[in-house]
């Protein structure tokens, strides 16, 4: 089994910077790590993956040239940098690992992310 916990949300100014981690424990090779994030009211937001095996990457339009996500085999982490916060990123954002691109097998509890303008 698979076990992801999500960590590195807090309050932050518009204009601030974040960073994310979502550790996991178990298999993970051959799998594709995600971020979603999902706002009071809203709903689920894909953000950004990456692939373990190659680190191939894909991000939202929402997010392009402001958040990058980034892999740690040893560790077996996967980080989501956000620069440049706006207050419409304020959300809940949770990492989930799936097999293959598009699916999403396990699911971390997630962190909250507030940002203030």
């Amino acid at each position: 089994q698979v076990q992801l916990v999500e960590s590195g949300g807090g309050l932050v100014q518009a204009g601030g910077s974040l960073r994310l981690s979502c550790a996991a424990s178990g298999r993970t090779s051959m799998s594709v790590m995600n971020w979603f994030r999902q706002a009071p009211g809203k709903d689920r937001e894909f953000v950004a993956a990456i692939s373990w095996s190659r680190g191939r990457t894909a991000e939202a339009d929402s997010v392009r040239g402001r958040f990058t996500i980034s892999r740690d085999n040893i560790q077996n982490t996967v980080y989501l940098q956000m620069n440049n916060l706006k207050p419409e990123d304020t959300a809940v954002y949770y990492c989930a690992l799936g097999f293959q691109w598009g699916t999403y097998d396990y699911w971390g509890q997630g962190t909250q992310v507030t940002v203030s303008s």
